[in-house]
């Protein structure tokens, strides 16, 4: 097989890798702060993505600026969600919070469902077919802008929680609930706007996924099961990890389609999880228990 041709698709896996990331950076920073596993997040995507479908049909406003007030909207909804029902559910025992984001899940697909019908929809930008040729490298532009963005964003929430007062003190809450508690903090405020802040990462990583993809509501629960297998294999809780975990199954799956069959893709994206299961449990940046 042509070099020229594994490296192309190697350079667009790296780039799809990064939105794949920041689609799993929401759902590790709910789960490394709340301790929920939100059976949701690929539904939360899919919403994301049809209001950006709607919104680019009656304002031809691109996804990548639809992102913002899109991911505004996310964010409100997951602040809603964690503070109205969530929050009831904390301290309840993990089957019992299982079975209620599990329920979320499914109301969500079925409402996209009834709303939207089963029909693919996408949007058609402007520079959908235009590409960069570096060398020998011909990249498509879609990409390139997706993947910028879901870097400038990553980039934006790892400041946030490095550098703020109330990213600190959620970062304090995930170390020692107990002591954040004793000092004061409002952990359930803090745990709404946790679960806000992945809400809004998987809005703007609906919005760019969509320059990629076509969106139907049965996506969703795919993109739950690989939100969950690159924060796997990238380490539990670890935001590095996720975003290192994302550009690992981008390339895998991009070289999996074009050397064996596009069938292939969710073969090998397993075979990197049980690798990772058997050769370092803990993850690539996780810590061990």
């Amino acid at each position: 097989m042509p070099f020229d041709l594994i490296a192309n698709v190697a350079v667009a896996g790296v780039l799809t890798g990064l939105v794949y990331g920041l689609m799993a950076l929401g759902l590790s920073v709910i789960f490394g702060v709340v301790r929920i596993v939100n059976f949701a997040h690929g539904e939360l995507m899919t919403l994301a993505m049809y209001m950006a479908v709607f919104a680019f049909g009656f304002t031809k406003i691109d996804p990548l600026l639809l992102a913002v007030p899109i991911a505004v909207l996310m964010f409100g909804l997951g602040y809603a969600l964690q503070a109205g029902l969530i929050n009831r559910f904390v301290t309840r025992p993990e089957h019992t919070q299982f079975m209620l984001l599990v329920a979320v899940a499914i109301i969500l697909v079925n409402a996209q469902l009834i709303a939207f019908g089963p029909t693919a929809r996408n949007v058609q930008v402007d520079y959908a077919y235009d590409s960069y040729e570096l060398g020998r490298l011909i990249i498509d532009k879609t990409r390139v802008f997706a993947a910028l963005a879901a870097l400038a964003v990553s980039a934006l929430l790892f400041a946030f929680f490095r550098f703020t007062f109330t990213g600190k003190a959620i970062r304090a809450c995930a170390d020692n609930h107990l002591g954040a508690l004793v000092v004061g903090l409002d952990v359930k405020r803090l745990y709404a706007l946790t679960f806000g802040l992945g809400a809004a990462c998987v809005g703007v990583a609906g919005c760019l996924m969509l320059l990629l993809v076509d969106v139907t509501p049965l996506q969703g629960p795919s993109y739950t099961l690989l939100a969950f297998i690159i924060v796997i294999v990238g380490g539990m809780g670890s935001l590095t990890g996720a975003l290192l975990s994302g550009l690992l199954i981008g390339v895998s799956e991009a070289l999996a389609g074009v050397i064996f069959t596009p069938s292939a893709k969710s073969m090998f994206t397993f075979a990197v999880l049980v690798a990772i299961l058997l050769f370092r449990p803990q993850g690539l940046l996780g810590k061990k228990p």
